[in-house]
Formats: structure tokens, C-alpha cells, sequence
């Protein structure tokens, strides 16, 4: 797992490039993250209306879970919460004043789901002709990454003490360059509570990335109710330290409400020592408990009920099924296991491979694609269900492999995610971990190839505004400077460091 840290670490930091100029406007003057497909604007200034409202006539969507009317809550919060607003709104001219955000949503469905359309139009008009900023976005999801946009485009305005749109007019057009942008997490080496994973799914929406990538299980615990299976959270670190069913609907359903799926993963047959500790017959012996027992049909009852299960609230289309670092060694070492690979005729290559899509078959059973790690691929790739997509890690190459066999990878082709890995982090530095390097991906994922450049120095500006936001929001992302996590070198000012 630690390779897996070193390479995403490298990447990321690969990753940190730059947009240059976006239709003729030099982006040096732009603090927006991610950087939009299409931006203009002007040079004047118009200023939030003490009721600022929203207005969704003419929408086709009736946001009755209110998805749109809380995503505009938090826009309002997000723009005030870095200071207090107490100007004098009767001194400022009515003609400088935006009443609102006319809203206008063209789909009338609110499913989140891989693929759907995320593109938005944004326009704030000049002075003089304030009214209503314009939001119009095929999906309430779009709408949702139009208010992200235009929280960027407000700041406090230290002499009225109100919040200020400079640089008016704008118009924004705007799509996401892959439809999968992740991040994952991971909740086997450390746990992390509720509050802090809610903290995460937050910023990821401020840097517009829509895929949380829940590792929820591991080798060192099994934190998750499974109700099919009560006894599998016996392996959680204690008993506090778990995930109830209802807990993980939450994340869920929090996620969903800001445009994030919630890809659930389950690794097998290897990382899954702790799944014996409330089922011992799921090891091969005692002294040798991973990978899980594939002589014993008990063991895929199990992956079925826990599958089962989560049928029942990941509702993304893909479930993750890992399928790394398997070292088959406890199989032919323990006797029974041995036995029955002698009379299936198998050897612990076969047996890998009999595994993983035995678990396939049943992730297909009850609906989803399935991911995999690229190990599956890199010995019997061939073999895998054709609705599997690999998820590259180990190196440089897979990608075109993965495709040329007619095969989906995240990397390259539906997208790409940055791992936060849990062996040295919990819920005390995981953002500071995550940011703001993370968003040197969100950018890669989110904005046009053509529009992104090569000299990381001319995004770093940007990049340091972006993180300074984070920090106004309660973000407790880290400075640029060092490799990250790290403490701020010396004094001074947040965008310099």
C-alpha cells in the first residue's frame, strides 16, 4: 500500500499545471478553481442585495427534496462566512444592487448518477443593470457547480461591509472534462467520524470533484453494520469506532446533495483480515486468516450479503471489488484449503483468478459494474466481466492495455481520483493532507486539455488563492510550499505561502 501512496503522491504533484488564457481573458487576474471551459468579464462592480434571493422561475425541475434551495443556502453561507456583513445597504446605489440568482434548471430529474449532465451557464450583468445573475444548467447538479463558480466570483468589500461581484459582467460557459472525479478516503486504518467525512465530501464539492471513493474496509478493521452479517463490525478498532447502516445511508444521502456519488469498496479476496474476526471459518486457519477461505462457500454467501446490503444505499452504478496484493500463500499452506484446490484442479493463480469473478458475478447479480484493481487485469484481463473498469495504480501503460482489450480504466478515460490512503492519517490532518494538492487534479479532471498549460508557476498564484479560500471556509487546507501536511514555513501572508 505504501507504493500506492508514493504514486499518487507523484501524481498529484504532476499534476499541478496551469491554464494560461481562457477565450483571449488572461487568467492572472482570475482566481477561480477549477478554471471554467469558456469565461469573459468586465470591469465593474455590482453588490449582493442585503435579500439576496433565489428564483427559479421557468425551471423545469420542482426541487422537491430541496437540493437546489439548500444548495443555495450554503452559497449564501459560503460567500458571508468569511466575515460579518454589516454595511449600510441604503447608501449604496439600488442600481449597483443584485436582488438575486434566477435559477433555471432544464431536466426535470434529480438522479445522480455516472454521466450525467453536469454543464452550466453563468451570467452576472453589468452595473447599472442589476437585477438577477442568471444560472441555467441541464441538471440541479450543474446548478450545483454554477453556485460554486459564482461564490468565486464574490469577495467582502472592506469599505461597505457588504459582498462584492468585482469585474462584472460575466459570462460563464462551462462542463466538466471527465465524467469521474474522486477522491478516496480510507476508514480501515483509521476511523474517521461522521462529522469528518462530511467536512471532506464539502470541499470536494468547492473543488467541483463528484465521486467519494469510500475504502471502507480493510485488513486492520471492518467498521460497517453489515445486517445480512452482524457479527463482520466485530473487527472495527472498538466499539465506537464503527459505522452504523443508517450512518453510511447518511454519508450517502449528504454526498448526493452536493453532486458526489459514493463508490463503496470492499476488497477481496486479499485485505480482509477482519472479516474473521466475527466469522473465524471466513480465514484459511487462524494463523494464516488472509486472503479469505476460497474453499469455503461460506465465504461468498458472506460477499453476497454484504452486497447485498449495500445494493440497498450505494446506488452508484459501480461498485469497487479491490482485488490487490493478494498473497496466495495461506492457501496452499493450510491443508484444507490445499485439498480442495488439488480436487478443483487449481493452482493459486487459478484459484485468484476463481475468486474474483466468483465476487464479480455476484456484484453483476445485483446490479452494479464493477472496479477492480489493475492486478486483476495485469494476470487474466481477459477473463474479467466486460463491464469491468480497472483502476491503474502500479504504474505507467495500463491505461492503453486496458482499453485496447475493450475495457474501461479511471485513469484516462472515465477520469481519474486521488487516493488519500489512511495509514498516517485520521480526522487531525486528513485536510490538510488532501489540500490543497487534491486540487491540482480537480483542475485536470474539471477544465478543457487544450486550456491547460505546462509551467506550474503560472498557476500557483491561483492555486494559493484557492487554498486560502479553503482556510476562510474552515478548510484547514495546507500551504503550497513543502510536500504537503506541513506547517507554514515562517510568517506571513496566506497567499505567499
Amino acid at each position: 500500500m505504501m507504493g500506492k501512496i508514493v504514486w499518487v503522491l507523484l501524481v498529484v504533484l504532476l499534476l499541478v499545471q496551469a491554464v494560461l488564457a481562457i477565450d483571449g481573458v488572461s487568467v492572472d487576474r482570475l482566481n477561480i478553481w477549477p478554471m471554467p471551459h469558456s469565461v469573459s468579464h468586465g470591469r465593474e462592480s455590482l453588490f449582493l442585495s442585503k435579500d439576496f434571493e433565489l428564483n427559479t422561475e421557468g425551471t423545469k425541475y420542482n426541487d422537491g427534496s430541496g437540493i437546489l434551495k439548500d444548495g443555495f443556502s450554503r452559497l449564501l453561507d459560503m460567500v458571508r462566512v468569511a466575515h460579518v456583513v454589516d454595511g449600510n445597504f441604503s447608501k449604496i446605489d439600488t442600481s449597483l444592487l443584485l436582488q438575486g440568482l434566477h435559477v433555471v434548471v432544464l431536466s426535470a430529474d434529480g438522479q445522480l448518477q455516472y454521466g450525467i449532465d453536469e454543464s452550466y451557464k453563468l451570467s452576472v450583468p453589468a452595473s447599472g443593470k442589476p437585477g438577477y445573475a442568471y444560472l441555467e444548467a441541464h441538471t440541479v447538479y450543474g446548478a450545483l457547480h454554477g453556485f460554486q463558480t459564482f461564490s468565486q466570483l464574490c469577495l467582502f468589500n472592506f469599505t461597505a461591509r457588504v459582498i462584492e461581484v468585482p469585474m462584472v459582467p460575466w459570462t460563464v460557459i462551462d462542463q466538466p472534462r471527465f465524467f469521474f472525479r474522486g477522491l478516496l478516503i480510507d476508514t480501515s486504518r483509521h476511523y474517521l467520524p461522521l462529522p469528518v467525512i462530511k467536512n471532506v465530501i464539502d470541499s470536494m464539492a468547492y473543488a467541483k470533484l463528484n465521486v467519494l471513493h469510500w475504502h471502507i474496509v480493510d485488513a486492520q478493521s471492518f467498521p460497517l453494520e453489515i445486517p445480512s452479517y452482524p457479527k463482520l463490525w466485530d473487527g472495527a478498532y472498538s466499539v465506537s469506532e464503527r459505522y452504523t447502516f443508517a450512518d453510511a445511508a447518511e454519508i450517502v444521502s449528504y454526498a448526493q446533495r452536493r453532486g458526489i456519488n459514493v463508490l463503496g469498496e470492499i476488497d477481496v479476496p486479499g485485505h480482509a483480515r477482519s472479516w474473521g474476526i466475527g466469522y473465524p471459518s471466513l480465514w484459511p486457519s487462524k494463523d494464516c486468516p488472509e486472503p479469505l477461505d476460497v474453499s469455503n462457500n461460506f465465504t461468498f454467501k458472506v460477499i453476497d450479503g454484504i452486497l447485498s446490503d449495500f445494493s440497498k444505499i450505494f446506488k452508484f452504478k459501480f461498485v469497487h471489488l479491490g482485488g490487490d496484493e493478494v498473497n496466495t500463500s495461506c492457501w496452499t499452506l493450510t491443508p484444507h484449503v490445499k485439498k480442495w484446490l488439488t480436487k478443483h484442479h487449481m493452482n493459486e493463480s487459478q484459484a485468484y483468478q476463481y475468486f474474483v469473478l466468483r465476487a464479480q458475478n455476484i456484484a453483476l447479480s445485483h446490479g452494479y459494474e464493477i472496479v477492480n484493481w489493475e492486478e486483476t487485469f495485469n494476470n487474466f484481463g481477459n477473463k474479467l466481466s466486460r463491464k469491468t473498469v480497472v483502476h491503474n495504480w502500479l504504474g505507467a501503460g495500463v491505461a492503453e492495455k486496458v482499453v485496447a482489450a475493450g475495457l474501461r480504466c479511471i485513469k484516462l478515460v472515465l477520469g481519474g481520483e486521488v487516493c488519500m490512503w489512511g495509514e498516517y492519517i485520521d480526522g487531525s490532518d486528513i485536510e490538510q493532507t488532501i489540500w490543497p494538492r487534491a486540487a491540482a487534479a480537480a483542475e485536470r479532471l474539471w477544465t478543457p486539455y487544450d486550456n491547460l498549460a505546462k509551467d506550474p508557476r503560472q498557476v500557483t498564484g491561483r492555486l494559493a488563492h484557492f487554498r486560502c479560500l479553503l482556510n476562510q471556509r474552515g478548510v484547514a487546507a495546507a500551504p503550497l510550499a513543502g510536500l504537503g501536511r506541513v506547517a507554514p514555513e515562517e510568517p506571513g501572508s496566506c497567499y505567499t505561502q
